[in-house]
């Protein structure tokens, strides 16, 4: 049996951990802090806009466990907000235990407090080498330094406090590895880029910061830019404790599953839209209202707001904020570690290194991060499977031409999404937007923005299930990730 070990207990990760399982590898998760699911114990949108189209896509492919908990756990379902249509908003109290016992139920070994802190490689040149497009520092073919790496991961186990950076931990030896360790943190990053440490889910303090494994490879890590020239971006949202707020307003949130209150004109600040990450709300009606969303708290659709200047508004008198701590002054930074891939989700340069969600691109959202995670799970465990000499079906790589790792995708087996997918389309599209001299300025998400018009423009916008599995069906990949 094959063994993969995953890096990151976020959505990404738990739906590599889902999938490599399901193709039959011995699967460990390990996790930094004591919670699964990361930023997704403060989010809680799911299927709005193009994000519908996704989910039901990864559904007809074989990945759609993390949709029913999220879909069975719904507190509002179909509700229009500005610039969004039918979205559903999770219980973020009830879906990460859900997740935990779905994930033991498949037989992952879940680790938490527990990190990766460093990395031993050796070259390799068995001709397995990752294959991806042309960065500054790469060989032709997205090779670093010219040459595939084989990868160790040292994992230390954290009990209680402050990790200590002494080095110390045990080696892990796995056939391949999956880092989805996200892209915010550590925390010097929240005092350089941003307004300081905001104590967001990501709990750095008390758990550790985030280490990239790439870079501890040698890797060269991309930073995302913001107008401003700043790296990376803010949180885009905060929660706040529902019943601070007036009892209107929590009338309003539980009856309609979202409230619109108009700022007065001395509290609109526009700039702060620059600044986020979810560019599918950087609307003006996001800057002119304090909008919130029902996800059993209240999401406040804001990177931050001062907590004096917010108790200005009426029903907000008494308001507190829940995640971040502190979001009055600020949010966490993110983008700060983003890796360089395959359309296959390996990473460039590396022969047992796969990469899910942020880490793997410039992507906004938990529809997004179950993407990348279920295609790096399965093709992981694919690849594992192979090179340990079980018989393989031939390679899935479907529909139109793709990037120029399609040949080496084929050659290794590995799945790449089509592109007349919508799934497949965001990651194809997004590789080609980092080798465009903006590429470190733009976010790309279903729900919104640059993407989702591009989605419309290609016709990939479907909100039809039964026409969503056909257009699976018709690509041979109809319930892939349950083979």
């Amino acid at each position: 049996m094959s063994k993969i070990f995953i890096l990151g207990g976020g959505w990404a990760g738990c739906s590599a951990a889902l999938i490599a399982a399901k193709q039959g590898a011995q699967v460990t998760l390990a996790e930094k802090t004591d919670l699964l699911l990361g930023a997704g114990n403060a989010g809680g949108i799911m299927r709005n806009n193009g994000r519908f189209t996704a989910a039901e896509e990864n559904i007809a492919l074989g990945a759609g466990e993390m949709f029913q908990i999220t879909d069975r756990y719904a507190v509002h379902r179909n509700v229009d907000f500005p610039g969004h249509e039918h979205a559903s908003f999770y219980d973020i109290t009830k879906v990460e235990p859900a997740v935990r016992r779905l994930l033991a139920d498949r037989g992952v070994e879940v680790r938490l407090c527990c990190r990766g802190i460093d990395v031993k490689w050796e070259p390799v040149s068995d001709g397995l080498s990752g294959s991806g497009p042309t960065y500054e520092g790469s060989d032709e073919g997205g090779n670093l330094a010219g040459e595939s790496r084989k990868l160790m991961i040292a994992v230390k186990t954290v009990t209680a406090g402050p990790v200590s950076s002494d080095g110390q931990g045990c080696w892990e030896e796995a056939d391949v590895f999956v880092e989805a360790t996200g892209s915010s943190g550590p925390m010097g990053n929240c005092m350089r880029y941003g307004n300081g440490c905001a104590m967001c889910v990501q709990r750095c303090p008390a758990f550790g910061p985030r280490v990239s494994l790439t870079a501890r490879a040698g890797a060269a890590d991309l930073a995302a830019c913001r107008e401003s020239g700043r790296p990376g971006a803010l949180s885009g949202s905060c929660k706040l404790e529902k019943k601070s707020l007036s009892r209107k307003i929590q009338k309003k949130l539980s009856r309609d599953g979202y409230a619109v209150i108009p700022l007065p004109p001395e509290l609109i600040q526009k700039g702060k839209l620059k600044e986020k990450v979810c560019q599918q709300y950087a609307l003006d009606a996001f800057a002119e209202n304090l909008i919130l969303i029902d996800t059993g708290e209240a999401k406040l659709m804001s990177p931050f707001f001062p907590l004096e200047k917010l108790r200005m508004v009426e029903g907000f008198e008494e308001v507190r904020f829940l995640d971040p701590c502190s979001g009055g002054q600020g949010n966490s930074v993110r983008y700060m570690s983003v890796g360089m891939r395959e359309d296959t989700m390996r990473a460039a340069g590396f022969q047992n290194l796969f990469l899910a969600g942020e880490k793997s691109g410039f992507f906004v959202g938990h529809t997004e991060a179950i993407t990348t995670g279920s295609l790096a799970g399965y093709n992981a465990a694919r690849f594992a499977a192979m090179h340990a000499g079980v018989p393989q079906t031939e390679t899935m790589h479907a529909g139109a031409s793709q990037t120029a790792a399609s040949a080496a995708a084929e050659k290794s087996g590995l799945l790449i999404l089509p592109r007349n997918l919508a799934v497949g389309e965001l990651l194809a599209y997004a590789q080609e937007a980092l080798l465009e001299e903006d590429g470190l300025y733009r976010r790309f998400t279903f729900a919104g923005g640059e993407f989702f018009q591009h989605m419309k423009e290609k016709d990939l916008y479907r909100t039809d299930p039964k026409e969503i599995r056909k257009v699976v069906e018709a690509t041979g990949l109809l319930g892939i990730y349950e083979k």
